[in-house]
C-alpha cells in the first residue's frame, strides 16, 4: 500500500478487529500473525488473499471440509539444529512428523479438491509431498514417543539381552525368596522395592544369615531389606547394559537428528505454511460470524457498498440482542465526494467508521459485512481525520492539530486516495473555519481524490450541490419524535434541526425564538427548507414503500391466478379425456351387447367371431403405439382423475341431499326501531300497550293495569 498513517489504524480501531480475528486462531502463532495483519502492497497480492479467505469460508457449508492443520511450535527445534553436533528432544522429533504429516494432508487435499479451493491449491504449488521425514522419524520412534527396538542392530541386541537378564533377576529373586521364606528367616512382608530393585524382608535377627546387599530397613529396625547376592550381580550386569542402551539410543537421536539438519528450511516451510493456513482459518471463521463475504472487485475506480454493517459495532450488538442499522454508499468518478450532514448522535460519524474501517479490512485480505452486489477498488492511500486528537505533549489545540492534518493530506492526496473527514473546519470560528474548509475540499476535489466529510457547514453543502463530481448526504431525522432513523441518504443536505432538539431538551421557547432572531434569516429559511425536504422526502418514501408493496401483491396474486388458472386448465383437459373415453366404452358395450343379443337368437359362432374380429381391428386401428412405461403412466392419470371426479361426485351428492332434507328457513322480519311512546304487543300475545322507558336492550310496557319489562326483540308496533 501506498501510504498508511498508524493514525488511520487508530482512528478506525482496525486493531480491534485483528484482535477478534485472532481469537478464532487455534495456534500461538497464527494468533500472533492475525494481529499483525496490516493492509496488502498492491492490488495482485490482495486478490489472492481474498479468494483464499473465501474458498475457506466456503469450506465450511459444504461435504469437503478442509482437514484439521493444528501443530505444535517447532521454533525450540529450530534453533537446535542450527547448532552443529546438538540433539533433538524425542518430542520433538514428533512435533516434527506430524507438522510434515499435517502438511502432506492438506497438499493433497487441496489438490484432489483443487477445482473447490483452486486458490487455496495455488499456495501450496511450491511445495511438494514430502513423506521421507515422516518416514525416517517413525522408523526410530513409535507414535507413544519410545525408541523403536529395531532403530538400529545394536540397539536390538542390547534390548534383547536386557530382556533375558531381567528375566534371571526375577528367577534368581523368586529362588532366593522361596530359600529363605523355607528358613523362616523372613518378616510377614517378605518383599519390597528399594530404588527400583526387589529386595527381601529379613527378620533383624537373621540379617547376617542371608547373603546380599542391604539396602536399607524399616522405620522400627524389626526388619532389614535386602538384595540377594545371585540377584545383585544380575543387577550391576543389567546397569552395564542399560548404560549401553541409552548411549545407544544417544547415537540413534545424534543420527536422526543429522539427517534433519539439512532439512531446517523445508521444516520451516512447512511450519510457515501452517501458520499462514491459521490466519485464513481464522480470518474465515470470523467472516462468518459477523455475515461476511467477498463482494465484487471493480476494475475501476468506484466504491459502493450496500447494506454495509460496522463490524464491531455488528459484533456488539449481536451479543446484546441489539438491531444495528446497515448503510448504502456509492462513490464513483461522477460523484467522488460526498457531503454529509444531519443533527448529532444521527450516524454521521459511525458512517464515516464504517466505510474506512470497511475498506481497510478488505486491503488486509479480510472479508466484509456487505450486500454480495457491492463493488470495491483498490486505494493507495486512506487518510483520517477523526475526533478530538488534542495534542499535550506538542501543546497542539484541537485545530492546530487538524490544520497539522490537513497539510499532511495535501500532501498526499491523488486520484487513487480515499479521504475520511469528521466535523471538517471545527475548532475554529465557524465563518473562518468554514471559509477554510470550503478551499480545502475544492482542492481535494481538484486532485481528483475520493472522500466523506461530515458537516454542519452551509457553505460545505452548497459547494457540494454545486460541483458535478460532488454529492450531499443526510442522516435521516424523524420530525415528529425529534429521533435519529440512522438512515443515510444521498442526494440532498441534511438539516442539523439545532431548535428543534434544543425545544425537546427543555431549552424554552423565549430562548429559541430570540435566538432565532440572533442569526441571519436567510440561514433559518434555508435550515427550514432543508428540513421541509427532508420531511417531504420521508413521506415519499413510505408512499413509494407502500405502492411496491400493493405492486408486490397484484404481482404474487397474478401469479396465483394464472397458477390456478393452468391447474383448472389441466384438470378440464383430464375430465374431458375421461368423458371421452367412458363415452367410447359405452359405444362399445352397446355394440358388443348387439352382437350377444343376435348371437342369442341364431347361436352361430361363426359370424359372432368373425364380428368381434371386425371390431377389435376397428378399435385397434384408432389406437396410437406407447411405450409400456407410457401405458402405465397413462393408467396412473386416468385413475386419478377417476378417483378425484368420484369423490367430487359424491360431495355434490351429499350437498343435494342436505339441501333436500333442510326444512325451509322462515324469512327474518325487518328490526324495527322502537321509542318512547309507541303502541306495541308481544310477538306471541294480543294486549296491546305503550312504552314508557328503553334501557339496555329491554322495555318498559305499560298496559294500564299493569307495567311489565320485555325484551325489545319480544315486541312488535301494533295496528
Amino acid at each position: 500500500m501506498g501510504y498508511l498513517p498508524k493514525k488511520t489504524l487508530e482512528d478506525l480501531e482496525f486493531f480491534r478487529v485483528t484482535e477478534q480475528i485472532a481469537d478464532f486462531a487455534i495456534t500461538p502463532m497464527g494468533k500472533s500473525n492475525c494481529i499483525a495483519l496490516v493492509p496488502l502492497p498492491d492490488p495482485e497480492s490482495l486478490l489472492k488473499e481474498l479468494y483464499a479467505v473465501s474458498e475457506y469460508l466456503a469450506s465450511f457449508d459444504n461435504d469437503n471440509r478442509i482437514p484439521n492443520h493444528g501443530f505444535e511450535d517447532l521454533s525450540p527445534a529450530f534453533q537446535l539444529l542450527k547448532i552443529e553436533n546438538s540433539v533433538l528432544e524425542v518430542s520433538a522429533f514428533r512435533n516434527i512428523a506430524s507438522a510434515s504429516q499435517t502438511v502432506n494432508t492438506l497438499l493433497l487435499f487441496l489438490k484432489k479438491f483443487k477445482t473447490y479451493y483452486p486458490s487455496l491449491n495455488h499456495l501450496g504449488n511450491e511445495m511438494e509431498v514430502n513423506k521421507e521425514i515422516k518416514k525416517e522419524i517413525d522408523n526410530v520412534i513409535d507414535s507413544f514417543g519410545e525408541i523403536r527396538d529395531n532403530a538400529s542392530d545394536n540397539l536390538f541386541t542390547l534390548r534383547k539381552q536386557i530382556q533375558a537378564l531381567k528375566g534371571k533377576i526375577a528367577q534368581s529373586f523368586n529362588k532366593a525368596l522361596s530359600h529363605y521364606q523355607n528358613l523362616d528367616y523372613l518378616d510377614d512382608i517378605r518383599e519390597s522395592v528399594v530404588e527400583n530393585k526387589r529386595v527381601l524382608g529379613v527378620k533383624a535377627m537373621h540379617r547376617r544369615k542371608v547373603k546380599g546387599g542391604i539396602m536399607g530397613s524399616s522405620k522400627t529396625g524389626s526388619i532389614v531389606f535386602i538384595e540377594p547376592e545371585a540377584t545383585q550381580n544380575f543387577s550391576r550386569e543389567l546397569q552395564n547394559l542399560v548404560f549401553e542402551e541409552s548411549e545407544e539410543i544417544k547415537k540413534i537421536l545424534s543420527q536422526l537428528t543429522d539427517y534433519l539438519r539439512p532439512l531446517l528450511d523445508l521444516i520451516k516451510h512447512h511450519q510457515n505454511y501452517l501458520v499462514y493456513i491459521d490466519t485464513l482459518f481464522a480470518r474465515a471463521r470470523y467472516a462468518q460470524s459477523i455475515n461476511a463475504l467477498l463482494p465484487i472487485f471493480s476494475d475501476r475506480q468506484e466504491l459502493e457498498l450496500k447494506n454495509a454493517y460496522h463490524p464491531l459495532l455488528y459484533r456488539s450488538h449481536q451479543l446484546e440482542n441489539k438491531k444495528t442499522f446497515p448503510q448504502d454508499i456509492h462513490l464513483h468518478p461522477k460523484s467522488r465526494i460526498v457531503v454529509i450532514s444531519g443533527p448529532n448522535a444521527g450516524g454521521k460519524s459511525i458512517t464515516l467508521k464504517t466505510v474506512g474501517l470497511i475498506q481497510l479490512m478488505l486491503q488486509s485480505g479480510i472479508l466484509i459485512p456487505v450486500h454480495e452486489k457491492s463493488r470495491v477498488c483498490w486505494f493507495d492511500s486512506i487518510l483520517t481525520d477523526i475526533g478530538d486528537n488534542q495534542s499535550i505533549e506538542n501543546q497542539l489545540s484541537t485545530y492546530s492539530y487538524r490544520l497539522k492534518n490537513m497539510k499532511d493530506f495535501l500532501k498526499k492526496c491523488d486520484d487513487k486516495t480515499l479521504f475520511l473527514i469528521d466535523e471538517f473546519g471545527t475548532g475554529s470560528d465557524p465563518e473562518l473555519g468554514g471559509a477554510l474548509a470550503e478551499v480545502i475540499l475544492e482542492d481535494f476535489y481538484e486532485r481528483k481524490s475520493f472522500g466523506l466529510i461530515t458537516t454542519h457547514y452551509a457553505n460545505l453543502k452548497l459547494l457540494a450541490d454545486e460541483q458535478p463530481a460532488m454529492a450531499n448526504a443526510n442522516m435521516q431525522f424523524d420530525n415528529k419524535t425529534l429521533e435519529p432513523i440512522f438512515k443515510l441518504i444521498l442526494g440532498e443536505a441534511g438539516s442539523s434541526f439545532t431548535f428543534e432538539v434544543a425545544q425537546k431538551n427543555g431549552i424554552p421557547f423565549s430562548l429559541i425564538n430570540r435566538a432565532k432572531k440572533k442569526i441571519e434569516s436567510g440561514k433559518v429559511r434555508f435550515d427550514a427548507t432543508i428540513a421541509r425536504m427532508q420531511k417531504e422526502r420521508q413521506e415519499m418514501v413510505k408512499t413509494g414503500k407502500s405502492l411496491k408493496e400493493k405492486e408486490n401483491k397484484f404481482e404474487n396474486e397474478t401469479d396465483r391466478l394464472e397458477k390456478l388458472n393452468e391447474k383448472l386448465k389441466s384438470k378440464l383437459v383430464n375430465y374431458q379425456e375421461l368423458f371421452d373415453h367412458n363415452q367410447r366404452m359405452i359405444i362399445l358395450g352397446n355394440k358388443l351387447n348387439d352382437l350377444a343379443d343376435r348371437f342369442f337368437q341364431n347361436n352361430k359362432k361363426r359370424p359372432l367371431i368373425a364380428e368381434l374380429l371386425r371390431l377389435v381391428e376397428s378399435e385397434n386401428a384408432k389406437r396410437k403405439r406407447k411405450t409400456t412405461a407410457q401405458v402405465k403412466k397413462d393408467r396412473v392419470v386416468k385413475k386419478d382423475v377417476a378417483k378425484e371426479l368420484s369423490q367430487k361426485i359424491v360431495g355434490i351428492r351429499k350437498e343435494k341431499k342436505k339441501k333436500k332434507a333442510a326444512p325451509p328457513q322462515p324469512k327474518s322480519k325487518p328490526k324495527i326501531d322502537l321509542k318512547v311512546g309507541d303502541k306495541v304487543r308481544m310477538v306471541d300475545g294480543k294486549s296491546i300497550g305503550s312504552i314508557d322507558s328503553i334501557e339496555k336492550q329491554k322495555a318498559i310496557v305499560n298496559y294500564g293495569l299493569f307495567k311489565t319489562q320485555v325484551s325489545l326483540d319480544q315486541l312488535e308496533i301494533a295496528n
